[in-house]
């Protein structure tokens, strides 16, 4: 599975983004797919995800925000980020997982894009 993101950049605080997460590969039962983001000195938090149903899961710091959405058809998931804050600045890393024969699951990464919101 190979996942190529796109959209990071930079903005001041109160803008809006969109990244998008294109998988392509054998990527037969890859559910969920969603967005991590990692800040200098923090560990990689989720941000948002969605089922191939289209039940979502976001951090309780992105709600009311971001939102996430997934085009099956395209094998694509994208996130809307809205009223971006300097503390959304991060590496975003899209991610896929899948579950495996044995239940245990396999995690497959993009190559990360960077937000840089300023204030």
């Amino acid at each position: 599975v190979q996942l190529v993101e796109s959209g990071g950049g930079s903005v001041q605080a109160g803008g809006s983004l969109r990244l998008s997460c294109a998988a392509s590969g054998v990527i037969s039962s890859i559910n969920p797919m969603g967005w991590y983001r990692q800040a200098p000195g923090k560990q990689r938090e989720l941000v948002a995800a969605v089922t191939g149903g289209g039940s979502t899961n976001y951090a309780d710091s992105v709600k009311g925000r971001f939102t996430i959405s997934r085009d099956n058809a395209k094998n694509t998931v994208y996130l809307s980020m809205n009223s971006l804050k300097p503390e959304d600045t991060a590496v975003y890393y899209c991610n896929a997982k899948r579950m495996l024969s044995d239940n245990t699951i396999e995690n497959y990464w993009g190559q990360g894009t960077q937000v840089t919101v300023s204030s």
